[in-house]
């Protein structure tokens, strides 16, 4: 197969994020595969631009593995791998006109290709509303947990509480990304509703938020930043299973995902998790987390009440938390694309 198949690797000139962790984490483990991107870093039109042009002209005669959500409209010998469809179907938490384009690009592409690869069912699902396209075209194949991830020495927490100046060894954490779909806001309206109960050592930890002055833009209905909240700003990588494993609880009331990997890093380390019920969070959480209306600030506090306040709780959703985010490896999600694309070359 190395030799009749290309990979589109443009999306490797950008930051790390999901997406560019779900290529490298693939291509370690298919290191055989013929990799193409532009010779100079192209972000924004210019990436486009030379994606729908040049790249049809780097492939010809193979099949080409779009793994980032676009692909050239050109190439009809093509495997594309869907992530989420955000833009189709939230184009106001985008900017208009990269909404625009991945609204006219999406469904046409999908149409085109011989196959797609999606992350979950809910983006399956609402892939093929968006597109009409036959449900047969397309696969699921879960992500993995990096190894990483897994329960950690008491030393390594220490150290990684320490490194952030955390101000407690007793904190709920969660992601402070400002996206609307991460939620931000109704979790801080839920954590000043439920501070009176909570023991005064018990503090929410926000990794990675930016300024104070953004979350009251992002939240009006807040006048300042409730108590006992601790904005760590950046953290480090390597800093971040420690972080998981040293928290009480980790908080993920997001809206909006196409897999959500932060839930199942937090329940490699051991930690039990709370999160949103809509999309692709219960299929990817099972039953080894505490459910909650992303919505409802009520439902958001219920949960976290339920989680800080039962000890038995806690203690019980640890092992399942493990046993859950043990079914996804990168390993098998390698085995099964492969496997895919093989098939694919192969017609």
């Amino acid at each position: 197969m190395n030799k009749s198949l290309v990979v589109n690797t443009r999306i490797l000139q950008s930051h790390t994020t999901g997406v560019q962790r779900y290529l490298l984490e693939l291509l370690s483990r298919m290191p055989e595969v013929e990799r193409v991107s532009p010779v100079e870093k192209m972000a924004g039109v210019r990436g486009h631009v030379w994606e729908q042009f040049r790249l049809p002209v780097s492939c010809r005669g193979k099949l080409l593995w779009s793994p980032s959500n676009t692909g050239p409209l050109a190439v009809r010998n093509q495997v594309v791998t869907i992530h989420d469809v955000a833009p189709l179907d939230h184009p106001e938490w985008m900017n208009p006109r990269f909404a625009a384009w991945y609204h006219f690009l999406i469904p046409r592409l999908a149409r085109r290709v011989k196959h797609i690869i999606v992350v979950s069912e809910f983006t399956r699902q609402r892939l093929i509303t968006h597109s009409r396209i036959d449900p047969d075209k397309v696969t699921v194949v879960h992500c993995g947990v990096d190894a990483r991830f897994q329960p950690q020495g008491q030393e390594a927490i220490v150290a990684a509480r320490t490194a952030l100046q955390l101000p407690t060894g007793r904190y709920v954490l969660s992601v402070g990304s400002l996206e609307p779909r991460k939620n931000l806001g109704r979790l801080l309206l839920a954590w000043e509703r439920l501070l009176p109960e909570l023991p005064p050592d018990v503090w929410l930890v926000l990794a990675g938020a930016r300024g104070k002055n953004h979350v009251f833009a992002d939240v009006p209905e807040l006048k300042q930043l409730p108590e006992r909240v601790f904005m760590s700003g950046y953290v480090p990588d390597e800093m971040l299973p420690a972080l998981y494993a040293g928290a009480m609880a980790f908080v993920y009331p997001s809206t909006y995902e196409g897999f959500g990997a932060p839930p199942l890093e937090a329940m490699a380390c051991g930690t039990p998790v709370l999160t949103g019920n809509r999309a692709s969070l219960p299929e990817v959480v099972g039953d080894a987390g505490v459910m909650v209306d992303p919505f409802s600030v009520e439902d958001i506090a219920d949960g976290l009440r339920q989680l800080l306040l039962d000890d038995a709780l806690r203690l019980a959703l640890v092992p399942k938390g493990l046993k859950q985010a043990a079914k996804f490896r990168w390993d098998i999600t390698a085995q099964h694309t492969r496997a895919i694309l093989h098939e694919a070359a192969r017609e």
